[in-house]
């Protein structure tokens, strides 16, 4: 817009994106995910660009976005004591509070209740947050600089989620489950164990044998 002041001072919004899954700087256009809930397809997000004169002019244009799985390593998984359905109504409000703290670009790649009860809107007291985290450069964060943060803002971060929720809020990093033992290894400790007990019964009956023939 070459006019000056208000009237070359432009403001960026997306038009009816009632779904909460992408947010836009209002001041440089940026558009990013709030929550996209590990889909995959595209999406045409249809962005306004407005003025602030007297008399707003305006203009639109349409701005594909293709949603792909995310493979990254980086991804940490944060617990919060709060039904599913609560959680997804504040992601804005929770993603921007993450920002503010982290002093890095957050994503929520995911919201669920469990692995297996992803249907439990508002029966299940837990809510499991896949997030990544960008720096300046647009690098991806390593997993162990983000939890470090995390758990370095932890009393902040759950103060100000109290704010959010009107409710106490704890918010824990998920820790992955210790490494269970494979079939090949569970055969192995099983035939180890069948050896042991074959040997110990044969020298018992050496002994017993021994023991017969001095008699």
């Amino acid at each position: 817009d070459p006019d000056s002041g208000d009237n070359g001072l432009l403001l960026y919004s997306l038009v009816n994106n009632q779904m909460n899954e992408f947010d836009i700087d209002e001041n440089t256009g940026q558009i990013f995910t709030v929550s996209v809930a590990g889909k995959v397809e595209t999406i045409n997000l249809e962005v306004q660009a407005a003025d602030q004169g007297i008399r707003k002019l305006t203009a639109q244009t349409t701005v594909t976005v293709t949603i792909d799985s995310s493979s990254s390593n980086n991804i940490v998984v944060v617990v919060l004591n709060q039904k599913i359905n609560v959680v997804e109504r504040n992601i804005p409000e929770v993603k921007r509070l993450l920002e503010d703290k982290l002093a890095w670009k957050i994503y929520v790649i995911d919201v669920h209740s469990n692995e297996f009860e992803r249907k439990a809107r508002s029966s299940t007291d837990v809510t499991y947050m896949k997030i990544i985290a960008f720096d300046e450069e647009n690098h991806e964060v390593p997993a162990e600089d983000l939890k470090r943060k995390l758990r370095e803002q932890n009393s902040d971060i759950e103060m100000e989620l109290e704010k959010i929720f009107s409710t106490s809020v704890t918010a824990a990093i998920e820790e992955p489950p210790a490494e269970s033992a494979t079939p090949e290894h569970i055969a192995t400790i099983v035939l180890g164990v069948l050896l042991a007990c074959t040997l110990a019964a044969f020298l018992a009956y050496i002994v017993l044998t021994i023991k017969r023939k001095r008699y």
